[in-house]
């Protein structure tokens, strides 16, 4: 697998995935909303994790920062 996931949208990626896990384990957000939630927020945390998107690679998305002598 080839990264396709820069820093930035890495960082917010863990973020949101944070903040999806504190208002389901908080109790604020609950039922099936809060699984689905619960269940995104650890996809993003595994694609943070690997740098790989695998929704990017079909429309070429690219966030890493590209090397110019390459």
């Amino acid at each position: 697998m080839k990264k396709n996931m820069g820093n930035t949208d890495r960082v917010l990626r863990t973020i949101i995935a944070l903040i999806a896990g504190l208002l389901y384990f908080s109790g604020t957000v609950t039922g099936t909303i809060g699984i689905i939630m619960l269940v995104f927020a650890g996809i993003f945390l595994l694609t943070s994790l690997v740098s790989f998107c695998p929704l990017y690679a079909p429309f070429g998305i690219n966030t890493c920062k590209t090397n110019p002598e390459s």
